[in-house]
């Protein structure tokens, strides 16, 4: 068959599958009219808005390595073959992204196989900013944890527990990742904020807005080691925090599915 000859067959088939999706879509949205409408009050209710939780990916991004974290090679184009695909080579862990246990153990949950039900969860920002702007390596403790509580009541069931140190707003400049002769520098979990966690509560993960679970100046990345293993999982490079209330959003993380992954980037939202 011709060159022109698949071209238009492609594109016949590309327009009679754009009419088949226009009614998938109504009847989808009628569909998902009716999945919100029966949702548990607790993820459903009192939700008025969705706040983009995600740092865009692109090779400019800050990494813990200084490496590009994605790279992308155009393979067809629209001018040239009526459509556009790129290949992309992309390191698991950059922008906003997923530490799965697996990340930190020997045979823990890869990346798609974190329960779904983890993935759709009640969103606690423990905000540090404060504390941060003055000391870079700043961590979330135990008392950051206990205050939070003290304000908000305990920490849901299987929620997201977020650390908000200001970070996010860093992403252009050297001091999201303060390198420096005696190594990075940046805020994340106290080990023992981690084990209250662990021992005191069922929340499904931990978030930061900085580069690492564990702060910069870790030399033994001893919250990775206790919170990963353990089953739970990390949302490194969050972004938006101080645009959601501490306590009440509910955040949906869209976790990336391949088969045996440590982790990956994710578009994640809260519904607030």
């Amino acid at each position: 068959m011709c060159d022109i000859c698949v071209m238009n067959t492609v594109k016949d088939r590309m327009l009679s599958r754009r009419d088949f999706f226009r009614t998938s879509a109504a009847v989808g949205a009628a569909a998902t009219l009716g999945t919100i409408a029966s949702a548990p009050a607790s993820l459903a209710g009192g939700h008025g808005s969705i706040r983009d939780m995600s740092h865009k990916l692109s090779p400019d991004f800050p990494t813990f390595f200084g490496e590009p974290g994605i790279a992308m090679t155009q393979k067809f184009s629209f001018a040239k073959e009526g459509f556009n695909l790129f290949d992309l080579s992309i390191n698991e862990h950059t922008a906003t992204h997923i530490d799965a246990p697996l990340h930190f153990s020997a045979d823990g949950n890869s990346v798609d196989e974190i329960p779904v039900t983890d993935l759709v969860v009640p969103l606690c920002v423990v905000d540090i900013a404060a504390k941060a702007a003055e000391n870079p390596d700043a961590q979330v403790t135990p008392d950051d944890l206990r205050s939070w509580i003290a304000t908000n009541g305990d920490i849901p069931d299987r929620a997201c527990v977020a650390m908000h140190s200001g970070w996010a707003d860093k992403t252009a400049d050297a001091s999201y990742v303060g390198r420096a002769d005696n190594g990075m520098h940046f805020p994340g979990f106290h080990i023992e904020a981690t084990q209250m966690l662990l021992e005191e509560t069922s929340a499904a993960a931990i978030a930061v807005d900085t580069l690492s679970l564990d702060f910069g100046q870790s030399a033994d990345f001893a919250t990775h080691y206790a919170w990963l293993p353990a089953g739970r999982y990390g949302i490194e490079n969050i972004a938006g925090l101080a645009d959601v209330p501490a306590a009440g959003a509910t955040l949906v993380v869209g976790a990336p599915n391949h088969v045996g992954g440590s982790g990956g980037p994710a578009r994640i939202f809260a519904m607030v």
